[in-house]
């Protein structure tokens, strides 16, 4: 059998799987994210180990663990977990979504220049990496810089406690902001700037990479085989679109879930020179490029329940007409923007209102603003030269017919989805077959384990019309700016 353990922001959750892929039994254990400050994301590295610990002891008490031939992981990325000399955590880990950087983010990117942001990572800065966060410490808190023994990724702990392998990825990493994503390695010039050395920093592997074995304490307190082999994993994007079979070149994936993703595979480095989106490493030993958007089914959610005051989704959304497009804008920048625009500071608006249109015409212009903001960061993906003939879509989202159709009009793409709506955990079982040799690559796995579901194609006509509505999408940002 097969482990892959998906260490969220919420929850850490493991699943177990047989030979073939299919998923046998999984349980799950929540922590608690902590807000000291306003904009401040924190939570405690321990409560993540102690919950793998709980998981792992509920599933061998319905299932023989040391059958387990090898685990990997899916991992919250860009969070900052620092131990000392005693392997003891210095500080709670600041997490992807802490915010508390900002002087940081604007001294890398206006000081030391986006350029060289560009030419050293791939990628420039912003509040959610980990390499302004690092800064925070140094600038913030010296006594506990000084302290630092390892630096590492949130997955990359419980690798190390169940393992005891100092050892992270190249996917993870890529979101470091202190990793060359382009040549795999470690960016000098960024760790003189934050002043730090690679002693201070694991091993890096591709995801499906054997790093290790499960150690005696940790099979001792869990069942789990001493000899099982640990993969390395990857962060949760990447690691996600192999659980959709997003893993060759030119393939697409969309997340709708709270936030928004749009990832494609690509064979080599393809960098964006504006920063619009993240270049990453991906977990198949390839690469990628990805927007993220921060309120996706969010929006939805937030329209629905907080505005509307309603609990049933699919009513709501049955009242859409998929073939009327009204002039009603919305901009779904609830929390700001991140790909393309880059902007923390944009807000969500309605926009060409009157007297014709009620609720469903706004509901349907919340659908389609997220679906217009998903298109901005798909047209930075075309302008790259990555040429998509169709889009897996998972995520809360893609239950929904209606955005999906909606979703496929705008972008002109077909959409399929898929036997999964819980990519990260599925790839970690994936990069662990391979990392046992159950599979020879990442593609293979793909090809045994993904299968599709249903298919939407889109409407040229209203494509067309969508696409001139767009234009007053964009334009609307910036007159609102």
């Amino acid at each position: 059998m097969y482990l892959g353990i998906d260490l969220g922001t919420s929850s850490v959750k493991a699943v177990l799987a047989d030979a073939d892929g299919k998923i046998v039994d999984s349980q799950s254990a929540e922590y608690p994210v902590f807000y000291p400050k306003e904009g401040w994301s924190e939570q405690r590295p321990e409560d993540w180990y102690n919950g793998m610990i709980i998981i792992l002891q509920t599933l061998g008490r319905r299932n023989e663990l040391s059958k387990i031939e090898g685990v990997s992981f899916c991992g919250q990325m860009h969070g900052l977990v620092l131990l000392d000399e005693n392997d003891t955590v210095i500080r709670p880990a600041l997490l992807w979504n802490d915010n508390r950087t900002i002087e940081e983010v604007r001294f890398l990117n206006e000081k030391v220049g986006r350029e060289k942001r560009i030419d050293w990572t791939g990628n420039i800065a912003l509040t959610g990496f980990t390499a302004p966060k690092v800064l925070w410490v140094k600038q913030n808190e010296p006594e506990n810089f000084a302290r630092i023994k390892k630096i590492m990724l949130p997955k990359d702990y419980l690798v190390y406690k169940m393992s005891g392998v100092f050892a992270s990825d190249v996917s993870d990493n890529s979101g470091t902001l202190y990793f060359d994503t382009k040549n795999k390695i470690w960016s000098s010039s960024m760790l003189k700037i934050l002043g730090i050395s690679e002693t201070q920093l694991p091993k890096v592997f591709e995801s499906y990479h054997v790093v290790g074995n499960v150690s005696k304490t940790f099979a001792t307190l869990t069942g789990l085989n001493p000899g099982a082999k640990v993969i390395a994993g990857g962060g949760d994007q990447a690691v996600g679109a192999v659980g959709t079979g997003t893993v060759r070149k030119d393939m697409l994936s969309i997340s709708l879930g709270s936030s928004g993703v749009v990832f494609a595979s690509a064979d080599a480095f393809m960098g964006d020179a504006q920063g619009r989106l993240h270049s990453f490493c991906h977990a198949t030993g390839g690469y990628h490029m990805m927007g993220v958007i921060l309120s996706a089914a969010a929006a939805l959610k937030w329209w629905v329940e907080d505005i509307l005051k309603e609990t049933d989704f699919d009513k709501v959304l049955a009242e859409i007409d998929i073939n009327t497009i009204d002039q009603t804008l919305f901009l779904p920048y609830l929390m700001g923007e991140r790909s393309p625009i880059n902007d923390p500071a944009a807000k969500g608006v309605f926009y060409g209102l009157n007297l014709m249109y009620g609720r469903s015409s706004m509901t349907k212009a919340v659908i389609e603003g997220v679906s217009f903001a998903l298109k901005d960061c798909y047209d930075v993906i075309l302008k790259a030269g990555i040429k998509p003939s169709i889009a897996r879509v998972i995520g809360g989202g893609a239950k929904s017919e209606e955005w999906l159709q909606i979703l496929s009009d705008i972008l002109g793409i077909e959409l399929r989805t898929i036997n999964t709506t819980d990519g990260g955990a599925m790839g970690a079982l994936m990069l662990a077959m391979v990392g046992c040799g159950r599979f020879k690559t990442v593609d293979e796995a793909a090809d045994m384990v993904v299968t599709e579901v249903d298919s939407y194609q889109p409407d040229m006509q209203r494509h067309q019309r969508y696409s001139e509505k767009f234009k007053e999408y964009k334009a609307l940002y910036y007159l609102c700016r």
